[in-house]
């Protein structure tokens, strides 16, 4: 029997990493939309995306006819819809500032989840991957969650809400994000196969290792790598130095042991200072940290650009577009393109 032809419509593609996981699933990207024009030049400048129509523009202002005929310029039997509506509203980030400043269901942002489901019903995609922060479920936005499922249901979905960790599919990097999934199909297996487990389990069932960051960054160490940005001389320079590679600020304070305490535990911020060990997984890459903000290199410096595409494990020879803070941005916003197709391989099983 012919395999099927399934292509995917990518919105909100940001630098990518949701569609190299679909072309990893072997699902090409027919389209891809953001409205960031850094990230529209990231997309062009990789091959990956040399068969894929390209629109640049904010989802408010991109109908669902222009992307319908973008998609039939591919031939294809079945279609998926993937993407992540920016998630700054919903990020654990923001819970420290009272819920009268949050703004959190009412944030316009959120109007973006609206066009996701307006593209949805109007292409009507055999399946979709629609990923997100996992406070997405908390309280606050939990309501925005429920609407979309029934809306997807609605629309003629079985739909599944995975609780996910990046460490669990090879990424050596602690990052929890929720997917929801929906197929016109149904289901082979109730989640996602996991492809990795935590060390002690993995020892005892014969299984693989979480990755440790050093296994994916010691390549990148050398001067040839060097980046002006990775300097940290400042402020806190000397702090980092004492502070032992897998821990942070609390290193150096009375909790600690640490003699003549520099800090107060649990005055800061948890990333304040925070620095990765080789022996263990990152913690997850943000995408606007700020100038004292892990996770720092255990040689007491910022990570490379190189070092944190390496830990949302884009291939090594993808390229970006922008200034090294634009970049930076593009990289933190990213699925971890080894979760993505996690995801998409899940979603795909269901469709053939």
């Amino acid at each position: 029997m012919a395999e099927t032809n399934i292509v995917a419509v990518s919105l909100f593609s940001g630098a990518g990493g949701l569609d190299i996981a679909s072309y990893m699933a072997d699902i090409p990207v027919a389209v891809s939309t953001d409205f960031d024009h850094d990230c529209i030049e990231t997309l062009k400048l990789n091959e990956q995306f040399n068969n894929t129509s390209i629109i640049e523009g904010d989802l408010h202002t991109i109908t669902s006819e222009e992307l319908a005929a973008a998609l039939a310029k591919t031939p294809h039997d079945k279609k998926i819809l993937i993407g992540g509506a920016p998630c700054q509203p919903f990020s654990k980030a923001g819970y420290w500032v009272t819920n009268k400043k949050r703004k959190g269901i009412n944030d316009p942002r959120a109007a973006l989840i609206d066009e996701y489901l307006r593209v949805l019903a109007d292409l009507q995609p055999d399946g979709f991957v629609f990923e997100n922060v996992e406070s997405l479920l908390h309280p606050t936005n939990k309501a925005i969650a429920e609407k979309f499922l029934e809306i997807a249901t609605n629309e003629g979905y079985n739909c599944k809400v995975v609780r996910a960790n990046a460490l669990d599919y090879g990424v050596s990097q602690k990052r929890k994000r929720i997917f929801i999934i929906g197929t016109k199909g149904k289901f082979k297996a109730d989640e996602p196969t996991k492809t990795h487990f935590p060390p002690d389990m993995a020892e005892k069932e014969g299984l693989k290792p979480y990755v440790n960051v050093g296994e994916v960054i010691s390549e990148f160490s050398g001067p040839e790598y060097y980046e002006p940005e990775e300097e940290t001389n400042g402020t806190y320079h000397d702090d980092l130095i004492e502070v032992p590679p897998g821990m942070n600020y609390k290193a150096l304070t009375a909790w600690y042991g640490y003699e003549n305490p520099k800090f107060v535990a649990d005055k800061r911020f948890w990333s304040f200072l925070l620095k990765l060990s080789p022996d263990k997984p990152s913690w997850t890459i943000t995408a606007q940290p700020g100038p004292w903000v892990g996770p720092f290199h255990w040689d007491n410096r910022r990570l490379r650009v190189p070092e944190i595409a390496a830990i949302q494990t884009f291939p090594k020879d993808y390229k970006f577009y922008g200034s090294r803070r634009s970049v930076q941005k593009q990289i933190g916003n990213a699925v971890p393109v080894l979760m993505g197709k996690a995801m998409i391989e899940y979603l795909k099983e269901s469709l053939v």
